[in-house]
């Protein structure tokens, strides 16, 4: 689902409670990108409270907070994988929240449309609207140029992608189409959202069809935006979650979310919309872990990991990693991160691919196709070495799946040619995937970006030339790229698992000295 950023914004100190509620998991801190492993539910109470949750959104209420929020399209999904553990009577109540705006009263809290349907279909789409009522378009035109924007889209992402199209829904909306309903969302801060459908006996558990809701009329009063921009990056968004559930819609949310986000640079890319997301993430937070489904936007910025795959690698990677986490029959099912590793293997392995993607942070002008106007990942350390302080040095705790840099600068009085740094790094063992980069940038504006070689203890040492004539600054990146997971034990990492590699020390020694 796509909120709005400042609706999203005004809920982070509220929202761990809700995401928690929803997925029956704890959310991730939005100080330290941990999960609180201190709530533990039953089957029966998560899917409780998955349904309490999902009431929330379709009601537009906030039982849990003021401000909270709750994220649509994947806590409708969590509601949907829980229905076999609710009783009857929360079963029906849950079907029916989970129910197409077409279905009226059926909908116990009057999400549903209040007056008859009409229904306009091209190709594989049919897009569905009211003539009246507060969730009426405001033209026929309107109407067409959404249902032209989701044509247009569904062309993008399975025609020229090649992203496996939606299952059919065994005509839930009068034919095989793909549908989209028109509603008033705005009013809570949301562009829109896909729910996912059982698609039929026979069919894997968590392969499901799917249905989308997009706000009626994005008018620019609500979203900040010109109303055409807004349907173009919302269209290819949920689109994208409606193709995900033909893959896998149990797959890991953090995953769901920042590809989701990325496909707006595919088919939008003229927007930038996504760009409020990027401080979010790890190019404004690299201590944050990448994998986590967290309260503080986490998710959506860190849809930049995907654009570096896909600017280095090209664009058919992220499909190839979904097929690699794609649960359908016949395919792999493996956790997100580790289909991001295992399509990693013949690319340079995720250890060094992951450390130069967060070196790339720290310049992203040079790294991303747009990144002049990114954020830059910032320092946890910076130090300018002299004669008379030519050490420094200490040791970051680094999570899975997160970095640490440090930058160092020869003061202005080493301007010997003989003048050297050598930085020393410490880390944990090779189980744990440590990884290292160094980014030199020279006085001349050249910049050289290498990696740094850790043994199998996760230590290594490297001199390089130091003159204040020569080199302006060296960045230190250390990385800990552990896939490594106790999975299912009720948290918002990859397969709800439990990091087995967190918290692991890397020492950083640096010194310059004159040859």
């Amino acid at each position: 689902m796509r909120r709005t950023i400042a609706a999203a914004v005004l809920a982070l100190s509220t929202a761990a409670s809700v995401l928690t509620a929803a997925t029956g998991t704890p959310a991730a801190s939005a100080t330290d990108g941990r999960s609180d492993p201190s709530v533990a539910q039953t089957p029966d109470e998560q899917a409780e409270r998955a349904l309490e949750v999902a009431e929330d959104i379709v009601s537009g209420t906030q039982t849990e907070a003021p401000g909270s929020v709750v994220e649509g399209t994947l806590a409708l999904r969590e509601l949907y994988a829980a229905l076999p553990d609710l009783d009857a009577a929360s079963r029906r109540e849950a079907r029916a929240i989970l129910a197409r705006p077409t279905d009226g009263a059926a909908d116990p809290d009057g999400n549903g449309y209040t007056v008859s349907a009409r229904r306009t279909c091209e190709g594989p789409v049919c897009v569905h609207w009211v003539p009246t009522t507060r969730d009426a378009p405001p033209s026929r035109r309107w109407v067409d140029r959404n249902l032209a924007t989701m044509n247009s889209v569904w062309a993008k992402e399975v025609g020229g992608l090649n992203y496996r199209r939606p299952l059919k829904d065994l005509q839930r909306g009068g034919n095989d189409s793909f549908d989209v309903y028109l509603k008033e969302l705005g009013s809570r801060g949301i562009f829109g959202y896909c729910v996912p459908e059982s698609a039929g006996p026979g069919t894997p558990e968590f392969v499901a069809t799917g249905y989308c809701v997009l706000d009626n009329d994005f008018a620019r009063s609500q979203f900040n935006a010109a109303p055409i921009d807004s349907l173009r990056v919302t269209a290819a968004h949920e689109f994208f979650h409606a193709i995900q559930f033909g893959y896998d819609a149990g797959e890991d949310g953090w995953f769901m979310e920042a590809t989701a986000t990325w496909m707006e640079e595919r088919y939008a890319d003229a927007v930038n919309d996504n760009r409020l997301y990027l401080p979010f993430g790890q190019l404004g937070r690299p201590a944050s872990v990448l994998d986590v489904f967290s309260s503080d936007l986490n998710q959506y910025g860190n849809w930049a990991f995907f654009e570096y795959l896909s600017s280095r690698f090209g664009v058919g990677i992220v499909r190839s990693i979904w097929d690699e986490a794609a649960a359908f029959e016949g395919a792999p099912d493996r956790y997100s991160s580790r289909a991001v590793a295992v399509e990693l293997r013949g690319r340079g392995g995720l250890p060094a691919v992951f450390a130069s993607y967060a070196a790339g942070n720290t310049i992203p002008e040079h790294t991303y196709p747009e990144g002049r106007a990114w954020p830059s990942a910032p320092m946890a350390e910076s130090w300018r070495l002299s004669a008379d302080r030519p050490r420094r040095s200490t040791a970051f705790r680094i999570d899975h799946l997160s970095s640490r840099s440090a930058r160092i600068a020869p003061a202005s009085a080493l301007t010997a040619r003989r003048w050297r740094a050598r930085i020393s790094v410490d880390g944990p063992a090779q189980r744990s995937a440590p990884a290292a980069y160094l980014i030199i940038r020279r006085e001349s504006g050249g910049l050289s970006v290498k990696r740094f070689t850790l043994d199998s203890a996760g230590d290594g040492r490297v001199v390089l030339p130091f003159s204040s004539r020569r080199v302006r600054s060296v960045t230190i990146t250390l990385a800990n790229a552990s896939t490594r997971f106790d999975c299912w034990q009720d948290t918002s990492y990859s397969c709800a698992g439990r990091p087995l590699d967190d918290n692991r020390r890397f020492n950083l020694a640096v010194r310059a000295f004159r040859a």
